[in-house]
């Protein structure tokens, strides 16, 4: 499979959305990471940071989403809307 930036940035945001669990995330990017192929390194490299997120010492901050985010070309917005 070819990994591209737009597949990173829809996985953070189904995890952003609460669509898919820290864990889903961190064992689809080790697979990614083991077995496909990318379009550059910064897309390579993103995916190696979300597979290490499940590590106490690496985490996953919203920092560190915008921040992985930004290097793939993509900006993160954030809309708070009532429950009601």
């Amino acid at each position: 499979m070819n990994v591209t930036a737009r597949i990173v940035a829809d996985k953070i945001e189904a995890y952003l959305r609460h669509q898919v669990p820290l864990t889903t995330l961190v064992d689809w990017a080790q697979q990614q990471v083991m077995e496909a192929d990318f379009d550059s390194s910064p897309i390579r490299d993103a995916a190696a940071r979300l597979g290490l997120a499940d590590v106490r010492a690496f985490g996953l901050t919203w920092d560190d989403c915008e921040q992985i985010l930004r290097s793939l070309g993509f900006d993160a917005k954030v809309s708070i809307v009532t429950t009601g």
